[in-house]
């Protein structure tokens, strides 16, 4: 099977998110067995799919912003003129916060859900797991401190990449509010990522309790919603949050209470997070170990419902396919949004960014 070429955007994301996990983790201190446990859970690859879908809702945001609709960007959260963060690469501080924060909180669950209390898997990324290298009680540990690491880099607490760290008085950082962070935007990302986090436990506890269970569509839906969409859709939103303009509270794309008037991307993050879920369903049973880099024919080891199992290998394709196209039709809006200009077409489209890592999503095989 031809490995699929990698988008451009997820590309740039990678290298983005890659050089701010290592500064972080280069600012960690802690036990040396600890650390390297740490960099083994979060540097050995991935794709970085939940970093680049933060960034591409900071740009979905900010191309409506700029153009005129919204109410415009100070320099905190994006690029000093707002333009370069549409037309290239160029997130914000706040997305790159972000961005980070949910890739450590996705590594940490990586780790536990490797653990031999869990699915008791020895291979990840290619790599032996966590808990194979370094011994179960010290992977339980990498992931517990990868949790709070999330936090403090969301909050500030660590540097990122080409970032000064903060400036410790007494040993307690001192973080003044900054045109770059406000602090109402900061609490909403804590919030929001604090949510999804637990979402993704919830999840994970009903995907333990389904083992060996006759589990209809429903209960499969409700474990992965939770499981795999709560942070997905938590990155989504988050990213949103960051390219917003500084003191505006609610978004022009509005609707959902929960997600404090991002419903429009909250709704696109649940249908990505669940095609995400039927997708790695799929591949368990038509990709082999050495295309995931994790062991092929876990869920049939484990006795796990999935889609292909409830629907058949066919339907669940469909269904793939079905959320696929859902979630582009939640972007519609963005494109009704944008201004036309006199005597020109409408140029703009969905966003571009999160139509490409949708896409690709899709067609994934790993």
């Amino acid at each position: 099977m031809t490995q699929l070429a990698l988008p451009p955007f997820l590309q740039q994301s990678q290298a983005q998110v890659n050089a701010d996990l290592q500064a972080v983790l280069a600012a960690l201190d802690g036990p040396e067995i600890l650390l390297q446990a740490v960099r083994h859970a979060v540097l050995l690859g991935g794709k970085r799919v939940r970093p680049a879908l933060v960034y591409a809702a900071e740009q979905a945001v900010q191309t409506v912003q700029t153009n005129g609709t919204g109410t415009g960007r100070d320099s905190g959260s994006g690029s000093d003129s707002g333009s370069d963060s549409v037309s290239g690469f160029a997130p914000g501080i706040l997305a790159r916060r972000a961005a980070v924060a949910v890739e450590l909180i996705h590594c940490y669950s990586l780790v536990h859900d490797d653990l031999p209390c869990m699915d008791d898997d020895a291979l990840r990324r290619g790599q032996p797991t966590c808990h194979t290298r370094f011994g179960e009680a010290n992977a339980l540990l990498a992931g517990d401190v990868l949790q709070s690491v999330a936090f403090q880099v969301l909050s500030g607490l660590l540097p990122l990449a080409a970032e000064s760290a903060p400036v410790v008085t007494n040993e307690l950082p001192l973080l003044p509010e900054t045109p770059a962070a406000p602090a109402a935007q900061v609490l909403q990302l804590v919030q929001l990522l604090a949510t999804g986090a637990t979402r993704m436990v919830n999840g994970q506890v009903l995907d333990l309790a389904g083992e060996n269970q006759a589990l209809d569509l429903a209960a499969l839906q409700q474990i992965h919603d939770n499981k795999t969409g709560g942070l997905i859709t938590a990155a989504v939103v988050m990213g949103a949050v960051a390219g917003s303009a500084v003191g505006t509270v609610e978004s022009p794309v509005s609707g959902d209470e929960r997600y404090k008037g991002y419903g429009v991307l909250a709704r696109f993050g649940a249908a990505l997070g669940l095609a995400f879920q039927v997708q790695d369903d799929i591949l368990d049973v038509t990709a082999t170990t050495a295309q995931l880099g994790k062991p092929a024919a876990s869920d049939i080891r484990l006795n796990k419902a999935t889609y292909p199992a409830l629907m058949g290998l066919d339907a669940a394709c469909n269904y793939a396919r079905q959320l696929h196209d859902r979630a582009l039709q939640e972007l519609t809006i963005f494109t009704m949004m944008q201004p036309q200009q006199p005597q020109q077409p409408q140029q703009p489209q969905q966003p571009q960014a999160l139509r490409e890592l949708t896409a690709f999503l899709l067609q994934r095989q790993a």
